[in-house]
């Protein structure tokens, strides 16, 4: 196994399931991309390099508080983005 930032998959999934229900940010990979990048830079991560590791490490990810502080993050970053796209 390689070394695995767990919250990143959270972080992406979360990400997913928020935007399906928002018509007015736009949902381009590259706005996703910054969402989960600003979102990640004010969340601990959550390292592992085992399978074992993992599974500890998901059990931690099954907790109200933190599915609180995620949704607060992704929704802050999708505001700073929606009101920022950085479009080419």
């Amino acid at each position: 196994m390689e070394l695995r930032n767990l919250i990143e998959d959270e972080v992406i999934y979360t990400i997913n399931r928020l935007l399906k229900d928002r018509k007015d940010i736009c949902t381009c990979d590259k706005c996703k991309m910054d969402i989960a990048a600003i979102t990640l830079n004010n969340l601990k991560p959550k390292y592992v390099v085992t399978e074992k590791g993992k599974l500890y490490g998901k059990i931690d990810t099954i907790d109200y508080q933190f599915d609180a502080d995620l949704v607060r993050e992704i929704v802050k970053a999708i505001e700073i983005v929606g009101d920022n796209p950085h479009h080419e």
